[in-house]
């Protein structure tokens, strides 16, 4: 069965060490100002946290997906929107280029990404196509040696910062034999010729993170630009996900952490009728139900990254990694939520002010039940893998 072994926990110690100096002291600033901290990204680079599951070849680390689920959890315990950066970065930036890329695109893209000079983003969210992302509209064709891409993309992480250096797009490359949409991915260079980046978004939270809509207006890049074979969209971006799913769920995870660290802490300290308020039943039991979503939600989440290591290793199906990723998503993101709700309550009215970091906490989980697949998505997902009827 699953477990984590000694060296991963090491690895715990050196990601959180590397978290509460890099990150923590400046995070309530970053917040404040809207602000992506580009120089942190070569000091995770250099920590070797980019290159988690990349081969010595190109300057990774050769290593499992738990690895990368750990450092995501630790990153997110601090900051949520470090942890997402980090989870694109890899989910969606490299391991698309990784799995699908020929050895020059290999080449080209992978040693400044897993250095940390450089970010790599994914291209596939549209204003019309989220949940439903084979109503893709964005389209490309082929004009001689180049295709020629136009279209949109919508809410993109890592997409606009000052290194980022290539992003893959998936778009409509003709129709399948049955009439429904041929989609592929296509790597755009930063800086092509028609490729216009949206000013970043005003969000809710994740604030630290950098999100941004594209838009592409005859871009022409070169025909070895294809990621994988042609038509091969759909199918990759499918697989990309159910990575991300479980990344997603270690950052939930990380929050959850977070809310019940914190959450007992001000219990134990804070006085209300010359008592701390943690020796009231009212907060004590919403505490150890935190704290039992905590646990459950980080079972789950490395039960998933274990079965995908060991799909990776031949000894597991997709089958049953698509359905531990859904599990451990859908739990995972929702006691989140439920958690930050709990740690504002235990906070009262600090917990309403931005002084104190759940406030953050609270405007940072909403997304996590959104990315990667919503909810209902997750629900949808289960629900096929238990072999009820679909639509």
């Amino acid at each position: 069965m699953f477990e984590l072994s000694k060296d991963h926990e090491d690895f715990r110690a050196v990601v959180r060490e590397f978290a509460e100096a890099e990150v923590a002291p400046h995070i309530a600033t970053w917040d404040r100002e809207d602000h992506f901290p580009v120089d942190l990204i070569p000091k995770m680079g250099e920590l070797g946290l980019f290159g988690l599951v990349v081969p010595e070849e190109f300057g990774g680390a050769d290593g499992d997906f738990t690895s990368l689920c750990v450092a995501i959890e630790e990153l997110g315990r601090v900051d949520q929107s470090i942890g997402i950066t980090l989870s694109a970065g890899v989910g969606l930036g490299i391991n698309p280029i990784l799995t699908y890329g020929s050895q020059e695109q290999k080449e080209r893209w992978l040693p400044d990404l897993v250095a940390g000079r450089a970010l790599a983003a994914f291209g596939l969210t549209e204003s019309e196509a989220g949940s439903d992302a084979g109503a893709t509209r964005t389209k490309a064709h082929l004009e001689g040696d180049e295709w020629v891409v136009s279209g949109s993309k919508a809410f993109i992480t890592n997409s606009g910062t000052d290194i980022t250096s290539v992003v893959t797009v998936t778009a409509r490359t003709g129709e399948n034999p049955d009439g429904s949409a041929q989609i592929s991915a296509i790597l755009i260079p930063s800086g092509t010729k028609g490729f216009a980046i949206e000013p970043p978004y005003h969000k809710l939270g994740w604030h630290a993170s950098d999100t941004h809509g594209l838009n592409f207006d005859n871009c022409h890049v070169p025909a070895e630009n294809l990621l994988g074979e042609q038509g091969a969209g759909f199918r990759q971006f499918l697989k990309t996900l159910d990575d991300g799913r479980i990344a997603i769920s270690a950052l939930a995870v990380g929050l959850a952490q977070a809310c019940l660290e914190a959450s007992t802490e001000y219990a134990k300290t804070r006085i209300a009728f010359g008592r701390p308020i943690g020796v009231n039943q009212g907060v004590s039991f919403q505490i150890a139900d935190l704290a039992v979503m905590v646990e459950a939600a980080r079972t789950l989440t490395y039960k998933a990254a274990w079965l995908k290591d060991e799909l990776h290793a031949g000894r597991r199906s997709i089958k049953d990694v698509k359905q531990a990723a859904a599990v451990a998503k859908l739990y995972s993101t929702e006691a989140a939520v439920t958690a930050t709700r709990i740690a504002t309550q235990v906070f009262g009215g600090n917990g309403f002010m931005e002084d104190f970091p759940v406030a953050r906490f609270y405007r940072d989980a909403k997304i996590l039940e959104i990315g990667e697949g919503t909810s209902e998505v997750q629900r949808m997902v289960i629900a096929r893998g238990l072999g009820l009827p679909s639509a």
